[in-house]
């Protein structure tokens, strides 16, 4: 009765595998008369046999038997009985599906025999199929909560958002050693524990017998592309840690987590350690997505059936695994500061005391790159960029070097490469590599929802050429492509080639605010700085001056009447407005959203480009509420500054504390400002990236 219970004929208009199964996987299988084979069946999966192929040509009728742990269905147009133990009716298209719902205690330890009939009950053959059932499972953290799940059904596949799913990977880009420096990546074992905290663990699940039938194996492979961007190291099995001591005492070295797969080595066998176990690997990212490398990554666990002496294994079984690349994200200024960096010269004593004081003020920690480091080179906001990357189990600050490689170049390796903090760059060729390349040129904007896309971790602004400039320069290809490739912060080109130096930070920034999006954009407005000049005229102040005392020294008549310095500055406001229509659509922003702020330029006639003509006070460094603005020792009415006035006026309603720091020798006349000389890194977002529904 047992027998018959698990040997039923099931009609091809109800049973489910007739109309098909996505979850059940099927390999076709070949049984042989009079014949007695062998072969590993895995758990949750089915041998799919046409009986015809195999049965005597005179064969009318079949029957089979099986031992309890095996389960046959049938499929077949044609009408069967209840039990497959008596003779049953045999057509073209008669297939047996074959499963099993356990793990087997030994190899062979299960039966399948298939007897055909002629007529009469004619005894024509048989054919006999010795079975061994194994559980395998190769696993991922597929729904991210940092736990690597058993057999997780999406773990073969990418999906975006909060009810998304999938596994991530991190490029392991920072360096364990502070001394002797070499990122990770870079190296191709596993020189310290520690480091596996910046991979991705994947778990190999088996169950069955103690050993595999005789010529059977499991082999860990991935593609020759994927296999450029990833290596998988394993840990050592029980039976390894076992003789570890054996093998120190005979003074052998044993590698902790010998490397399975890379470049050199796209596939490799993986040790079957029988009964109910677990594999541990570790998955290294090796680079992040860019414009060749959609970030996804697939990795392959085949089960090995032996065909033949001198043939190669054939696979019977694949799982698979997929993992996406954890992209790089910028910070913006509204997220909380933690660091401030900046350089120290031989003549920036002023501009150093004010940044150390507002530092101090907002209980943070300064981080000086010294002269014998930065070999003059002041200019710590174009040498790199702060950003991170994040997973459910790791994340940390990752450093994007910039192109430009100048005095300071070797700043972002040397000094911040290092345990837990990461760095990456895109190599340039040098002619290729212009001003618009240093990360001046380079913001991203704090969260905002355009059209009703959300961007929970704001967008990307780069400065380009006007797109009818035919000698303009542009921010350097390879740049660009990295950052769109990162998907998260999908970028915004702005119009900054219309200055010297050629940088968006030149003309815009953002600071927190309490009410409307959680922010204020600022933009640099020559007609918010002749309005603030007329209106000191209008009080009788026309006589008031700029830069008192030195030989820049000029008067509010002065510029107010300077008719070729109007014309200059109307120039400089239609391309400022051209950006400000355009920071409107992609960010969704309202007039109200804008703050303009006084600033004047001047037109550089060799080239027709732009420099701000006192300092910059949108080139400013944002510290939570603590604002550190270039001073711009504008006209002197009643002993105060009006161009501070006028700041303190537009800013202070927000909750923001002006703080106005001398870069005037040290920054200003080489063509920057406070935020070209100083770089803060910032908290990560509290959103996880993998949650943004794309």
């Amino acid at each position: 009765m047992e027998q018959q219970k698990r040997t039923t004929t099931v009609s091809p208009l109800k049973t489910k595998f007739f109309e098909g199964d996505n979850n059940v996987s099927e390999r076709t299988y070949r049984l042989q008369i009079n014949t007695t084979l062998r072969t590993i069946c895995v758990v949750g999966t089915q041998l799919k046999i046409a009986l015809n192929s195999c049965a005597p040509v005179q064969s009318k009728f079949y029957s089979v038997k099986c031992t309890p742990n095996v389960q046959c269905q049938i499929l077949s147009s044609v009408q069967a009985g209840n039990s497959l133990l008596s003779p049953q009716p045999l057509s073209k298209d008669t297939v047996l599906l074959v499963s099993m719902g356990a793990a087997s205690l030994h190899p062979n330890d299960s039966k399948l025999s298939v007897r055909f009939y002629g007529n009469n009950s004619e005894n024509l053959g048989s054919a006999l199929l010795h079975l061994t059932a194994v559980e395998i499972s190769l696993d991922v953290d597929a729904d991210r909560d940092g736990v690597v799940e058993r057999n997780n059904p999406n773990k073969a596949s990418w999906k975006w958002g909060p009810n998304g799913h999938g596994a991530i990977l991190l490029v392991n880009c920072d360096c364990e050693s502070s001394y002797f420096k070499k990122v990770d990546t870079e190296n191709e074992e596993v020189s310290k524990v520690s480091d596996l905290k910046d991979m991705s663990k994947m778990i190999l699940r088996t169950s069955g017998p103690s050993e595999l039938p005789e010529g059977y194996n499991l082999s860990l492979h991935i593609s020759q592309t994927d296999a450029e961007r990833v290596r998988i190291f394993r840990a050592r099995t029980s039976k390894q840690a076992e003789s570890s001591l054996k093998n120190m005492l005979l003074g052998l070295f044993q590698k902790e987590y010998p490397l399975v797969l890379s470049k050199k080595q796209l596939a490799n066998a993986v040790p079957y350690q029988g009964g109910k176990s677990e594999l541990v690997f570790y998955v290294e990212g090796l680079n992040f997505p860019d414009k060749d490398f959609d970030g996804l990554l697939t990795i392959n666990l085949s089960l090995l059936e032996p065909v033949g002496k001198g043939f190669p294994e054939t696979p019977i079984f694949t799982d698979k695994v997929m993992f996406r690349v954890a992209p790089w994200i910028m910070t913006p200024n509204t997220l909380r500061p933690l660091e401030v960096f900046v350089c120290s010269t031989r003549d920036n004593y002023e501009f150093l005391k004010g940044i150390k004081q507002l530092v101090q003020k907002s209980g943070l920690k300064l981080k000086i790159c010294h002269e014998y480091m930065n070999r003059g080179d002041r200019w710590m906001q174009d040498e790199l960029e702060f950003g991170y990357i994040d997973s459910p189990h790791h994340s940390f600050p990752v450093v994007l070097d910039s192109p430009r490689d100048g005095d300071l170049g070797e700043f972002p390796y040397d000094v911040l490469l290092g345990p837990d903090f990461g760095y990456v760059t895109r190599d340039a060729l040098r002619k290729e590599v212009s001003s618009l390349d240093s990360f001046g040129n380079l913001e991203v904007s704090p969260p905002v929802t355009v059209n009703g896309k959300h961007y929970p971790l704001g967008r990307i602004i780069i400065g380009v050429a006007f797109p009818t400039t035919e000698d303009g320069r542009n921010m350097t290809k390879v740049v660009q492509d990295f950052l769109w490739a990162q998907k998260v912060q999908e970028p915004i080109a702005l119009y900054s080639d219309w200055l010297v130096v050629g940088h968006v930070d030149e003309f815009m920034s953002f600071v927190p605010a309490p009410d409307r999006k959680g922010f204020r954009l600022l933009l640099a407005s020559p007609n918010a700085a002749y309005k603030v000049f007329r209106a000191l005229r209008h009080k009788g102040h026309g006589n008031a001056k700029m830069f008192p005392g030195t030989e820049e020294e000029v008067s509010v008549d002065d510029i107010l009447s300077d008719k070729n310095f109007q014309v200059e500055n109307s120039y400089v406001q239609s391309c400022i407005d051209w950006n400000r229509d355009v920071l409107k659509k992609e960010l969704a922003l309202d007039d109200e959203d804008i703050i303009d702020l006084p600033v004047l330029f001047k037109v550089i006639h060799e080239n027709n480009r732009a420099v701000a003509f006192y300092p910059d006070m949108v080139n400013m460094i944002v510290l939570g509420n603590n604002l550190g603005i270039p001073k711009p020792f504008g006209p002197q009415v009643g002993g105060k500054c009006a161009l501070e006035t006028e700041m303190r006026s537009l800013l202070e309603p927000l909750g923001l504390n002006c703080n106005f720091i001398d870069d005037f020798a040290a920054y200003h006349k080489l063509l920057g400002e406070v935020h070209c000389g100083s770089n803060v890194r910032r908290e990560p977002f509290p959103f996880k990236w993998w949650n943004i529904e794309l």
